[in-house]
C-alpha cells in the first residue's frame, strides 16, 4: 500500500467516527423533550425536569462545540504534517528512541491537554456551576491537571519506555512482554489503586461507627462477603454528584462511598447500593472485566506486532525515519473500528452485569430501596431519563434508570 493511500485511509477513520458520533448526538437529542415515562413521573417535579432538559441541551451544545474543535485541530495537525514537525523536534536533542518517543508523545500530549484545558475550565466553572454541581476550587482544578501530568509522565511514559526497550531486543516478539507488564500492571492497580493513587486527589477515611455502619456490616455478614474497609471518599471537594465503588481483591478489598452519597440517601438505600456493588463481586463481574481487558490488550499487541515493521506507518504520515513511536500512532487509528467493536460488546456484557447486580441486591436485601435510591441519584444528577435506544446502545455501560425499574419489578 502506498503512503499516500494509507494517509487517507487514516483521514477517513477520523472523519466518519465523527460524523457517526454526531448523529448519536442529534438521534438522542431529539429524545431531550420527550414525556416522562409513568414509572419515572416521581423522579422530577416540573420545574427540576425544565432544568434537567436545559442541562441536557447546553451539555449537548457544547460537547458540539468541543469535539468540532478537536477534530478540526486534528485534521489541521494531519495536514501540515505536525507528526514529522514533533518527530523532528525530538531528534533535535537525541536520536535514542526511548527518549525520542517519550519527547515525542510528551509533546503532542501536553499541547493537546494545554489546547483543551479552556473548555473543561469552562465546564467545570461555568456549566457545572451554573447548574449547582461544582464544587471544585480553581487551586484545585489546576493542581489536579498538575497531578494528572505528573502521573502521566511517571506511569505512562515508564510503560511506553519499556515497551519500546522490548521491542529493541525481542523484534516483534514484542508483544508477549508488553503484554505481561500491561497483564500484572493491571492487576497491580486493580489491588492498590485504592491506597497508591486516589488520596493524590481525595481523602479517604474510615467510615465512622454508627447506624449505617452496623447496618452494612450486618449486610455483609448475611451475604458471607468479609468486609474491613469501608471508606468515605471526599466526592463534595469537586461536585455534588454522587457515587459508591468496589475495588481490589481478597484482603485489599474495599468498598468506597462517596460523601455526598451518604448526604442523599437513607440507610436502606446506601445499603442497597452497597449491595449491587457486592453482586459484581460475588457474580464475577470483575474478574472477567479485569480478564476481558488483559485478553483484549493481548490480541492489540499481537495485531500491532505483525504491523509495526512496516514503513509505510511512518510515511503515511510522512516521518521518513520508520520508528515505534510513530508506527503506533498510524496503527492506533487503524485500529479504532475494531477497538469500537470489542467497546460494543464490553458495553454490552456491562449492561448484562448491572442487571445481574440489581437482581442480586433485590434478592439479599430489597428491591425497593435500590429503586429509590437510583431515582435519587438520577434526580439530583440532572440525568437524561429519555435517551435514544442508539444512543445507548452505542455508549451505555449502565441501562437506562426504566430499564432497570423495570427488570427490579419482575
Amino acid at each position: 500500500m502506498q503512503p499516500t493511500t494509507l494517509f487517507y485511509i487514516l483521514i477517513s477513520i477520523i472523519i466518519i467516527s465523527f460524523i457517526i458520533d454526531k448523529i448519536l448526538d442529534a438521534l438522542n437529542a431529539k429524545h431531550f423533550d420527550d414525556k416522562i415515562p409513568e414509572k419515572l413521573a416521581d423522579v422530577y417535579d416540573e420545574e427540576e425536569y425544565k432544568k434537567s432538559q436545559a442541562y441536557k441541551k447546553i451539555n449537548e451544545k457544547f460537547s458540539n462545540l468541543t469535539s468540532t474543535f478537536s477534530i478540526t485541530l486534528t485534521l489541521a495537525f494531519f495536514f501540515a504534517d505536525g507528526f514529522k514537525l514533533v518527530d523532528d523536534f525530538a531528534r533535535s536533542y537525541t536520536n535514542h528512541p526511548i527518549l525520542v518517543a517519550l519527547i515525542f508523545f510528551g509533546v503532542i500530549l501536553l499541547g493537546s491537554d494545554i489546547l483543551t484545558t479552556p473548555f473543561s475550565y469552562y465546564k467545570t466553572f461555568v456549566i457545572e456551576e451554573k447548574f449547582g454541581f461544582n464544587k471544585s476550587t480553581k487551586k484545585t482544578f489546576w493542581l489536579d491537571k498538575l497531578k494528572g501530568w505528573l502521573m502521566s509522565s511517571i506511569i505512562g511514559g515508564g510503560i511506553l519506555a519499556l515497551i519500546i526497550w522490548f521491542y529493541q531486543f525481542a523484534g516483534v516478539n514484542f508483544w508477549i512482554y508488553a503484554w505481561i507488564l500491561v497483564a500484572v500492571f493491571s492487576l497491580f492497580m486493580n489491588m492498590f489503586y485504592a491506597k497508591l493513587i486516589v488520596p493524590l486527589f481525595n481523602k479517604q477515611t474510615p467510615l465512622e461507627d454508627g447506624e449505617l455502619k452496623s447496618a452494612i456490616e450486618k449486610y455483609a455478614a448475611k451475604v458471607g462477603f468479609t468486609l474491613n474497609n469501608i471508606f468515605v471518599i471526599d466526592g463534595s471537594k469537586r461536585s455534588t454528584k454522587a457515587n459508591a465503588y468496589f475495588s481490589g481483591f481478597g484482603s485489599q478489598k474495599r468498598i468506597t462511598l462517596f460523601d455526598t452519597l451518604i448526604n442523599d440517601l437513607e440507610t436502606d438505600e446506601i445499603v442497597a447500593v452497597l449491595a449491587h456493588e457486592v453482586g459484581h463481586y460475588k457474580r464475577k463481574h470483575i474478574i472477567f472485566n479485569l480478564g476481558s481487558s488483559i485478553l483484549l490488550t493481548g490480541l492489540t499487541l499481537f495485531i500491532l506486532s505483525l504491523f509495526i515493521n512496516s514503513s509505510v506507518l511512518s510515511e503515511a504520515l510522512s516521518v521518513s525515519i520508520p520508528s515505534f513511536h510513530i508506527g503506533l500512532i498510524a496503527f492506533g487509528i487503524l485500529y479504532s473500528p475494531i477497538s469500537e467493536i470489542t467497546g460494543l460488546f464490553m458495553n454490552y456484557m456491562s449492561r448484562k452485569f448491572e442487571y445481574q447486580a440489581d437482581n442480586y441486591a433485590k434478592e439479599t436485601f430489597a428491591g425497593l430501596p435500590l429503586i429509590t435510591s437510583l431515582k435519587k441519584l438520577s434526580k439530583n444528577s440532572l440525568s437524561n431519563l429519555t435517551p435514544h435506544p442508539a444512543y445507548v446502545f452505542m455508549h451505555y455501560s449502565h441501562p437506562t434508570l426504566l430499564q432497570r425499574i423495570l427488570n427490579l419489578e419482575k
